[in-house]
Formats: structure tokens, C-alpha cells, sequence
């Protein structure tokens, strides 16, 4: 194992080809050092691999994993693997011959990692869904949005990527610790409906104990004036976090605002937003950031994708790479002394023999059609 490669150096995943929120875990584990064959549908498969963020780091292969040749070859593969990535409606794998007691049956180290949107198991096991499905059903959606506002998807972060993506990475790196103690692998089931819930523990929490009001009257979901976002002169905007007294106290002062009524009275909420949003309309957002450059006021620019990318603090930390011509989030969490994985766009895997197929039947599979 080369630990300059990252700490999941060794670590061998076969990532069957799916939406978003599989591929992230698989790139998650990529990241870090794994060795992550993506398994594309033959059909799918053209000239080169596509040269997707979340494919970075990756190798790529068609199969037929609807013939028997296919399946007997995905099953080889599985032989040498660590971790499978399956990311099917609950049965499908079965139905192919892939499932869990089938790979397991020729090795049974495996780690097989399934992600659904609502899980192996449950009424809505079966039905079709989405991000913002999951995510209302998991009581979350109900409370993002702005006080008289209908409720308010963040894109698609929370269920396929937090609940969903992450937590399928953060299961099948506990089954793989699992596994150096007990020599076995296990099943790990993560659904994003179960993922949504979990990150929205603090909140479920607060809302059962009555501590958390209606949609958009809280500390954090813009219903106090000290935490939110404010329009500048230039069209741009300003996040304040200002949530702490003497951080408060700080953005007032660097604003020149001293006559505010108390901020602990919810009553005079809505007089502070005015005010702020009447001071923040008043200089560009470049003007505002230089009022508030260095200061604990925790007040800072919001900035597009673009703009992130150049910003000084994240030059410093090099928290975007380039890769492929393409500005994009460097692996995170960051691990110092050790090193990451191969962060060069997906390219296709011609010798599987590393994988236990020789070349020999590699060749016979793509004279059938079965191996791209």
C-alpha cells in the first residue's frame, strides 16, 4: 500500500453506473485513494469516457450485465473487489444475478454498498422518487424556505448528495473497519430519506422540544435579522452571521449603526432587517468588503461558483483543483501527511487482468458484445 496515495490505497471498488449520488461516494472514495472501476452499460459506453467531476479519479468498462457472459464476468471482478456500489431500486441486483448473497458467495470479504432513495425496505421501498421527495417525506423540506413562503428545495444537496452520496461513502468505510476484525463483509443499506432525517437531527430535536417555530421564524432559517442575506448597491449580496453579541456589536460599528432597537425582542426583527437592508443597499459589495476585511463582523460576500474558485482564502487552501480544463472541488476532509487519490478525468480500462480476467477472455467478451 503507497500511503502517498491517500489512506484508502489498496481498497478496491466496483461502482455499478447510476445517478448522481453514486458516483459522488464512489469519487468520495476515489479521493482518498481507491481504486474505483466504474461499470457503464455497454450501450453507454463511446469512444472515451465521459469527463464528469464525480468520474475523476475513476477507471471505466461497458458490460452486458443483462447476459449470463456479463454477469459471470461482473462476478469475477467482485472476486478481487473490496467494495461494490449498487445504487438499483431494491431487487433489481437480485434479478441480475448480482446481489448481495451472490457476490458474497464468491466472496465474502465483499463490502456491498446499496443507496435508495427510501431504502431496502418500507411502503415506498418499490415506488419511483427524487431529492425533494426524500427529503419531504423525511420532515425536512418543510422547514426550509422564508416566513410565508412555500417550502424551498435546496437544489438536490440534501438527499442525493448529504443523505445519500456521503452517507453511502461514511457506511461502507464502517463496514470496512467492521471487516478487519470479523474477516466478512456486510450489506450496507443507506437511503436518503434516512440521511436527510439524520442531518436534521439538531432540528427534529428543536421542533419536538418547542424550541423551533414555523418555516422562516428562527436564529438560522432567516427569521432573525442576524443571520441571513442582504443586497448590495451593485446587485450583489452579503451573508451575515453575526449571531454572537460581540460579533454583532463588531458588524454594527464597522457599519457605523448604533441606534438599533434590542435584537433579543423578536418584536423588533423586522425594524433591524429594514435597517440593515436600507445600510447594506447603500455601497457595492466590494465596498462592504473592504469595510469587513479581517474583522470577527462575520459578515461576507456570497459568492457564484466562479467567483469561489479566485477567492484569496481558497487559493491559500487550494480548494479547488482544476482538472481536465474543469475548476472543481479538491477532496475533502483533508487528512495532513497523507496523500490523495488520482484526480485525472475517468479513463477506460482495456487490461482487466489486474481484476482477474486475462486478456484472453477479455478479448472473447468483446467479441461478443458483452465487454465494451
Amino acid at each position: 500500500m503507497d500511503a502517498s496515495r491517500g489512506p484508502l490505497a489498496g481498497i478496491r471498488v466496483l461502482e455499478l453506473a447510476g445517478l448522481a449520488p453514486g458516483p459522488f461516494a464512489g469519487m468520495m472514495l476515489a479521493d482518498h485513494g481507491a481504486e474505483v472501476l466504474r461499470v457503464d452499460r455497454v450501450a453507454a459506453v463511446g469512444d472515451e469516457p465521459r469527463r464528469e467531476v464525480m468520474d475523476r479519479g475513476k477507471r471505466t468498462i461497458g458490460l452486458d450485465l443483462k447476459s449470463p457472459e456479463g454477469v459471470a464476468a461482473f462476478r469475477r471482478l467482485a472476486e478481487r473487489a473490496d467494495v461494490v456500489i449498487e445504487v438499483f431500486r431494491p431487487g433489481v441486483a437480485e434479478r441480475l444475478g448480482i446481489g448481495p448473497g451472490d457476490l458474497h458467495a464468491v466472496n465474502e470479504r465483499l463490502v456491498y454498498g446499496r443507496m435508495t432513495g427510501w431504502g431496502q425496505d418500507g411502503p415506498l421501498a418499490h415506488t419511483a422518487g427524487h431529492d425533494i421527495d426524500y427529503i419531504a417525506i423525511a420532515g425536512v423540506l418543510s422547514m426550509l424556505g422564508r416566513a410565508g413562503g412555500k417550502p424551498t428545495p435546496p437544489i438536490n444537496i440534501l438527499g442525493d448528495f448529504a443523505g445519500g452520496g456521503l452517507m453511502l461513502a461514511y457506511g461502507v468505510l464502517l463496514a470496512l473497519i467492521e471487516r478487519e476484525r470479523t474477516g466478512r463483509g456486510r450489506v450496507v443499506d443507506a437511503a436518503m430519506v434516512d440521511g436527510a432525517a439524520l442531518l436534521f437531527s439538531m432540528f427534529h430535536g428543536a421542533v419536538h422540544g418547542g424550541q423551533w417555530g414555523p418555516r422562516g421564524t428562527n436564529l438560522l432559517d432567516t427569521g432573525a435579522p442576524m443571520y441571513d442575506t442582504y443586497e448590495t448597491a451593485d446587485g450583489g449580496f452579503l451573508a451575515v452571521g453575526a449571531l454572537e453579541p460581540r460579533f454583532w456589536a463588531e458588524m454594527l460599528d464597522r457599519m457605523g449603526i448604533g441606534d438599533l432597537p434590542g435584537r433579543d425582542d423578536q418584536a423588533n426583527w423586522p425594524v433591524i432587517r429594514e435597517r440593515l437592508a436600507e445600510a447594506f443597499r447603500s455601497r457595492t459589495r466590494a465596498e462592504w468588503e473592504a469595510v469587513f476585511e479581517g474583522s470577527d463582523a462575520c459578515v461576507v460576500p456570497v459568492l457564484d461558483p466562479r467567483e469561489a474558485a479566485g477567492h484569496p482564502h481558497n487559493v491559500a487552501r487550494g480548494t479547488f483543483v482544476e482538472v481536465g480544463g474543469v475548476p472543481q472541488a479538491a477532496p475533502a476532509p483533508r487528512l495532513p501527511g497523507a496523500g490523495h487519490g488520482d484526480l485525472s478525468p475517468a479513463t477506460r480500462l482495456h487490461d482487466l487482468s489486474a481484476w482477474g480476467l486475462s486478456g484472453d477472455e477479455a478479448e472473447a467478451l468483446r467479441a461478443a458484445g458483452v465487454l465494451a
